[in-house]
């Protein structure tokens, strides 16, 4: 099969390139999906895990792209839940190869159903903004009606889906960003926008949960924003400037298949739209790692 793999964490491009591989079995509660589209973070190739498995062991050449939409085309001893033919869609370990390649192996309990009126490039665009954007502010901020929200980033791909998901549960909703970002944080659903470039944080008055996706001094600044009892989240860097009387919290995406299905029901009745800015073929994705873009790229496979 056709994949993206990186070879060398010390050569230029860290060996980013399109290969050829032998297509994965499925182990023990795994099942091997077809790719039908992929999506993939930038950073992928800075991250110890893309190179390492969990017991410290090297797993190159690493196959890259941790979003999958695709079909299931094998089951392993003991996998439940799914079948053979069933259209799926999740997001795959850190520490596994991932799903830049024409199939990938991963465990069953990350992928849920897909609907087959979604199309495969909407669902891989969905499942890191997703889980991420449902992770940070319902796990993690416990957001609630009635609450109000900042979130940073409310024009990309994560903040535009916090921003949906906020409004659907009745959140005040202010959203940050460039101002580029003001029209269509809007019509997602954000009450109010901060220009980060011309207007000052400070402005947004209290909120009840911050949702970071920047770091750095906007991250440090919004905790002053917190009421008491307030939880700022972040996805960014672990927080270096606390609350007085409140939470501030980082943490990494996991996989999680009701969540999953949860964002399958929302695509599926058009409550949840993801940005996807640009397609491109396999052949295309070394090239894309390297774009300077804000643009949102989801790969397809097949």
């Amino acid at each position: 099969m056709r994949a993206i793999t990186v070879r060398d964490r010390e050569a230029d491009g860290y060996g980013l390139s399109l290969t050829e591989l032998p297509s994965p079995s499925a182990a023990e509660n795994d099942v091997v999906v077809q790719v039908h589209a992929a999506g993939f973070l930038r950073g992928e190739p800075e991250w110890p895990s893309t190179w390492t498995d969990r017991a410290g062991r090297d797993r190159t050449p690493s196959v890259l792209g941790h979003e999958v939409s695709g079909v299931v085309v094998e089951l392993g001893y003991g996998t439940t839940g799914l079948t053979i033919g069933q259209r799926v869609f999740g997001l795959t370990d850190w520490a596994r190869n991932g799903s830049l390649a024409g199939y990938t192996a991963v465990e069953a309990r990350n992928l849920a159903p897909l609907p087959a009126d979604v199309d495969h490039t909407t669902a891989a665009a969905v499942v890191m903004p997703g889980l991420t954007a449902w992770q940070a502010l319902f796990d993690h901020g416990h957001l609630e009606a009635g609450q109000t929200v900042l979130i940073h980033g409310a024009g990309g791909s994560v903040g535009s889906v916090a921003v949906q998901l906020a409004r659907e549960i009745g959140a005040h909703i202010i959203g940050t960003g460039r101002a580029a970002d003001r029209d269509l944080a809007g019509t997602l659903g954000a009450h109010e926008f901060l220009d980060l470039d011309s207007e000052r944080l400070e402005d947004a008055g209290e909120v009840d949960v911050v949702f970071d996706v920047i770091g750095g001094e906007i991250l440090d600044r919004s905790t002053a924003l917190l009421r008491p009892g307030g939880t700022l989240v972040t996805v960014a860097a672990p927080p270096t400037v606390h609350p007085a009387n409140g939470r501030a919290i980082f943490f990494v995406v996991e996989p999680h298949r009701e969540q999953t299905a949860q964002l399958a029901a929302r695509l599926r009745d058009g409550r949840l739209t993801p940005l996807v800015t640009a397609v491109r073929d396999l052949a295309d994705a070394p090239a894309a790692f390297t774009e300077r873009t804000r643009d949102r790229i989801i790969i397809t496979v097949k």
